[in-house]
């Protein structure tokens, strides 16, 4: 549905929802003076950087940089635009929306709404035929699964008969397209007329964080084929973008940790046994949209996949899907041959408890996995698994952990600590004694050019580039200076990735009055991904030749640089938005209110260039 929404009423969504409050549902605050933190929903980190002001009412990461009012912090952690945000927010607190009617919007949540209704009934019609099926019942007591859990989980049956489910749902009025277009029903081929999906099967539904039924999932109770089956991609069902046992997991205000398994009957016979924070992908690879998902849940994911072959090889994708997404996963190793499931139950909640001080690190994962893959006693596969590992122990930045895993693959194939050093590289060195590459950025003096100061270099880089690395480098250094640009310049300014993330460290840093110096900086960086510690050490390393005459002229156009690059790059953006919508066609209402909101964007923008220039 669709919402006519004011700025008044904005406004009073807003003032209407405490932030605290609000983001307090979804992670622990800590008061310090009068604002509160904790660990970020939205980036991994050890360490809380997370800000949020009862006073100003926004909130702001130091660590990842993101920040907002309690509007965008909806949106992010929920996942949706502004208008469903703001919908979100109204209900909480009981303020009325006025319904927007652009008739395709409306069709569109309409059919949707037909396809969760439709879902819903099926739900129930399973549940009830799971409670009048002897069969069925038997099988869940086989699998240790008590009533209780069924319920939590809405656990239902679908029986033999070819068509008792359509043959419910269309008593129940509804159309044969749309119970087709949930994935419920299949049309007979060459022939008139349906059959239900599921037959003879453990219904497994898949709720969404809002409550709403979205698809099911299938077990066979018998020795016949395929074990599962699982809805097909509908309008309100995607595999790749949601998680079995996530409508449960959100309502736990204190999630420390997660585990990720494979399976319906992994999460539900852990759930059974107290292990209640577990996930479960749905009948496909995990995907970056998963990882996404699991991002705003817990400080620590596991991974605790089948221990085959087949488990392995998932388990080695996913690391590499979550290291990507920012998200420093380890592994759970199983037993040969066992999945979560059968280890629960035959081990207990006590000895699965303890899997997770023997959990395996993305590193040491890497080594397990190369171990199961290669014969050690052969030479040429020797050297295979060798110069495998040996790709991922590049990644490590701390030359003591380096130092260890070398000592550990030496152990393992008794070759020496100096020949994996070689096999490893150049991008093998200890942090403490790094390079630094005295190439043309690093030297910047400055000379006067009419009323203005540049850099003078052999080379040109952006000057955008160049102002933010100096603005980085004098700040670290000079407090004065900081205080200087820091009245005109917030982290959230500077576009370069290391910068932003050096911006971050240092203004924290003075702000709790700690002490700044490249050891504490180093190992604050570590914890994030990407960053190159080079070009950071670099930044720092700049020879800025500023006298105290001139140090106030320097820094003023720097921030001039900073302020009027990051316009010009707002402006280019706003542009394009208008030359996307200025070449339809056929411009609706909503297009033109766009346009009309962009251009009014586009002139305040100009009137601040040539306030900068």
């Amino acid at each position: 549905m669709s919402y006519y929404i004011d700025d008044d009423t904005i406004e009073r969504v807003r003032s209407s929802n405490n932030i605290v409050d609000i983001v307090s549902e979804y992670l622990n605050l800590k008061r310090t003076g009068s604002n509160y933190v904790g660990i970020c929903p939205f980036h991994s980190e050890k360490t809380p950087s997370f800000t949020v002001s009862d006073t100003k009412q926004f909130y702001h990461c130091f660590g990842c940089g993101e920040g907002g009012d309690v509007i965008s912090f909806i949106m992010k952690k929920e996942n949706l635009s502004f208008p469903e945000a703001v919908k979100f927010l109204a209900d909480k607190v009981g303020i009325p929306l006025k319904e927007k009617g652009f008739k395709k919007n409306k069709e569109l949540e309409n059919k949707k709404a037909k396809l969760y209704e439709i879902n819903r009934e099926a739900a129930r019609y399973f549940y009830k035929n799971l409670k009048a099926n002897n069969q069925a019942l038997f099988y869940l007591k086989q699998r240790a699964i008590d009533r209780r859990t069924a319920t939590v989980f809405g656990l239902g049956f679908a029986d033999r008969s070819w068509d008792s489910l359509y043959s419910y749902l269309t008593r129940k009025g509804y159309k044969e397209a749309d119970i087709e277009k949930a994935g419920l029903i299949i049309k007979k081929k060459g022939k008139d007329g349906y059959y239900d999906r599921f037959r003879n099967r453990i219904i497994f539904p898949i709720i969404d964080t809002r409550g709403r039924v979205i698809a099911f999932g299938g077990r066979v109770i018998d020795s016949s084929n395929p074990k599962y089956l699982n809805s097909p991609e509908t309008p309100v069902f995607s595999k790749g973008n949601n998680l079995f046992g996530l409508n449960i997991l959100r309502k736990h205000s204190n999630i420390k940790k997660v585990v990720l398994v494979e399976g319906y009957m992994d999460v539900i016979s852990l759930y059974s046994r107290g292990i209640d924070y577990t996930l479960a992908s749905l009948g496909t690879a995990f995907t970056e949209q998963q990882a996404k998902y699991l991002k705003r849940y817990g400080d620590e994911v596991y991974l605790c996949y089948d221990s085959d072959v087949a488990g392995l090889k998932a388990t080695d994708k996913a690391l590499e899907i979550l290291k990507k997404e920012g998200i420093n996963a380890k592994v759970l190793p199983l037993p040969s041959g066992k999945d979560p499931d059968d280890f629960i139950k035959e081990e207990g909640k006590e000895k699965f408890e303890q899997l997770f001080d023997s959990s395996l690190s993305y590193i040491d994962f890497k080594i397990y996995f190369y171990k199961k893959q290669y014969n050690l006693n052969n030479l040429d596969e020797k050297i295979k698994f060798t110069k495998n590992v040996a790709k991922f122990l590049k990644r490590i930045k701390s030359p003591i952990e380096i130092d260890v895993y070398l000592d550990k693959i030496s152990q393992e194939t008794n070759i020496s600590k100096e020949a994996i050093k070689k096999e490893i590289g150049r991008g093998y060195r200890n942090i403490d004694n790094r390079t630094i590459s005295k190439d043309k950025y690093i030297n910047t003096n400055y000379r006067y050019n009419k009323d203005k100061i540049i850099p003078v270099r052999s080379v040109l880089e952006s000057g955008h580039l160049i102002a933010e690395k100096t603005i980085i480098n004098l700040i670290f250094k000079d407090e004065k200076s900081f205080q200087k640009i820091k009245e005109h310049i917030n982290p959230e300014d500077f576009m370069n990735y290391e910068c932003r993330h050096l911006a971050n460290y240092i203004y924290k840093s003075y702000e709790d009055n700690e002490e700044l110096n490249k050891e504490r900086l180093i190992e604050y960086l570590d914890d994030i991904v990407d960053v190159d510690l080079d070009k950071v050490l670099e930044i720092l390393e700049l020879d800025i030749n500023a006298s105290d005459e001139n140090i106030d002229k320097i820094i003023q156009d720097l921030i001039e640089t900073l302020i009027s690059s990051k316009l010009k790059f707002e402006r280019k953006k706003i542009t394009e938005q208008i030359y996307n919508i200025d070449i339809k066609k056929e411009k609706d209402e909503r297009d033109v209110e766009k346009l009309k909101q962009l251009c009014s964007e586009l002139v305040e923008i100009d009137r601040k260039l040539k306030l900068h220039q």
